[in-house]
């Protein structure tokens, strides 16, 4: 029986002669598959991961790029409810093969496409294998793009630890309370403990901090016990001031880089986007380094073979 990399071997390999002959003159400057993935997440809820997604995606567009922001939290979808968005198809049409990746795609008012989560399928917020690898072979499609940055559900599941080992750029973001820390350290030990031979790229934002110092020093102790206990590399990206714009934005339903692109906590995303920006991959993954990832063989799988 083929294993999972010989039948992506397979598949990538029917899409490429096939686009090939479709693309013709049609053909970017900037080559497809190049797309820089940004995973977002966090070890808990209520942190602000889908507004920095939101608010990360404007930056970026600002700074010229073409950004895609996708909302896989597949339980608790809201990018589209922060962005007051009821779009038509979602995710769930996508996992369910009645749409294509494409289809469901949505431009915005603001500069950036998203793809709709499937908000209230329980159903479908732990795949199985099968259908887990049909929905990521969707995401090729998605290639054109400068930037995806994937929005997450909070905590570990194997759909987020899947997105964390595959992308560019895995961003964490917490808040200067106990209990967002602590979870924000559970996730960073289970990623060294399932993923230890991948460079992961671990990055750490500080969210709703009263100032840099606070920031710093919540970053400063995180960084070091995951490099003392786990032997992990954690880079400090930057803080989100804690801003009354971002609440007032929020019940808006509108990016507090919209809202307010002066204030604190915009300046503060923004400053984040430039130095990711400034620090670009030398040579970005791309979504065919993302599904060899995804699609690499268990180690159960590698010992039968």
């Amino acid at each position: 029986m083929e294993d999972q990399a010989e039948k992506l071997r397979e598949m990538m390999k029917r899409k490429n002669s096939g686009s090939s002959k479709t693309q013709g003159s049609a053909k970017a400057a900037k080559p497809l598959d190049k797309a820089r993935i940004i995973t977002v997440t966090s070890g808990k809820g209520g942190v602000g991961k889908t507004n920095l997604s939101v608010n990360m995606a404007l930056g970026f567009a600002r700074l010229g790029k073409k950004v895609i922001v996708l909302d896989a939290d597949l339980g608790l979808a809201n990018v589209n409810v922060m962005l007051n968005m009821i779009p038509k198809y979602n995710l769930y049409h996508v996992i369910k093969k009645q749409k294509t990746m494409r289809e469901i795609l949505v431009e915005t008012e603001y500069g950036i496409s998203i793809v709709a989560g499937a908000s209230g399928f329980s159903q479908i917020a732990n795949m199985g294998e099968e259908d887990r690898r049909d929905f990521i072979a969707e995401l090729d499609s998605l290639s054109n793009a400068d930037i995806v940055i994937i929005d997450t559900s909070a905590g570990v599941s194997s759909n987020v630890l899947d997105f964390i080992a595959a992308a560019d750029d895995a961003v964490i973001i917490t808040t200067p309370e106990p209990t967002a820390i602590t979870d924000a350290y559970g996730i960073i030990k289970i990623i060294a403990t399932e993923y230890d031979a991948l460079n992961m790229g671990l990055k750490l934002v500080v969210n709703r901090a009263k100032g840099a110092a606070q920031a710093k020093g919540v970053a400063d102790r995180m960084i070091n016990i995951a490099g003392q206990f786990l032997n992990l590399k954690v880079d400090y990206l930057g803080f989100i001031y804690d801003d009354s714009i971002v609440q007032q934005a929020v019940l808006r339903q509108k990016p507090f880089m919209v809202v307010d692109p002066k204030c604190k906590a915009s300046n503060c995303v923004q400053h984040i986007v430039e130095r990711m920006d400034r620090n670009k991959p030398i040579e970005t993954a791309g979504f065919s380094a993302m599904l060899k990832r995804l699609f690499k063989p268990s180690q159960q799988e590698q010992n039968i073979v």
